[in-house]
């Protein structure tokens, strides 16, 4: 087990005066003391605009950042210059929706999706099929919530121009074989998008070893600040890809009537950046690389088999998704009749934190039957502890709505 909690100040907080048990990872990580202060140290002692400065705060600061660029370029195996600073996943996508998408997708051009995506990672699409007259298609997923591969292969062999999957279900945990689909979305010549916002912080992401040629992921997920995510893309694509957002640093010159724009990655980076948010991911990326991403693989998967192990033998609970060996560290379930909202408050009134809703995948939970799931989700510093807070307060749902 992780001997980690110390390191997360919001974890010795007392919630309805009960000890926090905090299984709501998959909307935000906590952030541990190291992270906290690397922000602190930037505003405390090296707050400025960055680039084009002269002045010593200004080439610290802008130092800082591009330190925190390097770090972050490390740990997913890629270089800097693919690596692009954006405020989360959705930016992202959107970016990749509105950029290459605008450019190089036509009418009746072929979409692929899988019916496990985000909004986040549907809307851009249907926007960009809106714009273009593109076709949307989406592979789909079976009883265990798993992605029918044959499917995905079939809808490949329209001649797709994009594909945009995810690597683990937000809603339900599955886990997609994200390098054989890149593998297969290459051979096809189509380009591949993947939304790493789940897959980051658990099982890691190599951009290289995945084949992929976009990627995203949020700060807010990976134990950093909000407001600070990233977009990956082979620098090749990056290349070809028109500007997004107009001013600040994504120019090299501007005249009355034209402009240039700037070399990778400030070509996609207009205005001032969230310096403090790299800084904050950096720190939470240097943090997580010290403990091991295996290891906390090994340890969260560990906590997801043994919350399915004990919710399977209570028969009131209705469990959504494939076994523990196929899925992240999410655990989506019902109690009952009871709604997923009321079991959620009557859990918090328990000091245990969980999300409750359609999880920004209204059309997966179409095809489940439910409006709503309750889902508990694992992080590094969770415990054997919190599993049996969590299976123990639902025993009080069943006391109050029987």
């Amino acid at each position: 087990m992780l001997d980690v909690r110390k390191d997360f100040p919001i974890l010795s907080r007392r919630v309805n005066g009960k000890k926090l048990v905090y299984l709501d990872n998959a909307a935000s990580t906590q952030s541990p003391r190291s992270v906290i202060d690397a922000v602190s140290d930037y505003f405390g002692n090296h707050h400025a605009n960055v680039h084009r400065g002269v002045h010593t705060l200004s080439a610290e600061a802008t130092e800082l950042l591009e330190n925190a660029r390097r770090e972050v370029a490390g740990f997913i195996n890629a270089t800097p210059e693919e690596v692009i600073f954006v405020r989360n996943t959705t930016e992202a996508l959107n970016l990749v929706a509105r950029s290459y998408g605008d450019a190089f997708i036509g009418k009746n051009d072929s979409i692929v999706l899988t019916q496990l995506e985000h909004h986040s990672n549907i809307v851009p699409w249907q926007q960009l099929a809106n714009r273009t007259g593109a076709k949307l298609h989406y592979a789909r997923i079976n009883g265990e919530g798993m992605l029918e591969e044959n499917h995905f292969a079939e809808l490949l062999a329209g001649v797709p121009r994009i594909t945009a999957f995810t690597g683990a279900s937000n809603a339900l945990g599955s886990l997609t074989p994200v390098r054989k689909m890149a593998r297969l979305v290459r051979a096809a010549g189509a380009v591949s998008v993947l939304d790493a916002a789940q897959l980051a912080p658990h099982g890691g992401l190599d951009v290289k070893r995945l084949g992929v040629d976009f990627a995203a992921f949020s700060g807010h997920k990976l134990y950093g600040p909000t407001g600070i995510g990233v977009l990956y893309g082979r620098k090749e694509l990056l290349e070809k890809m028109p500007a997004f957002l107009g001013g600040g640093d994504m120019i090299r010159e501007v005249s009355w009537d034209s402009f240039t724009v700037n070399d990778l990655p400030y070509k996609f980076e207009a205005g001032t950046p969230n310096i403090s948010g790299a800084i904050g991911l950096a720190a939470a990326v240097r943090y997580l690389s010290k403990i091991g991403l295996a290891h906390i693989a090994r340890h969260e998967a560990e906590l997801t088999r043994q919350t399915l192990d004990l919710f399977g033998q209570d028969e009131r609970v209705v469990l959504y998704g494939p076994p523990a060996s196929k899925r992240a560290s999410i655990v989506s379930f019902n109690y009952g009749s009871v709604h997923a909202h009321d079991v959620a408050s009557v859990l918090d009134s328990q000091g245990v934190a969980i999300r409750s809703g359609h999880h920004c995948a209204m059309p997966l939970m179409g095809l489940l039957g439910v409006p709503a799931t309750a889902r508990a989700s694992f992080a590094l510093y969770n415990t054997p502890n919190d599993v049996e807070a969590l299976a123990s307060s639902l025993k009080k749902v069943g006391k109050i709505f029987g």
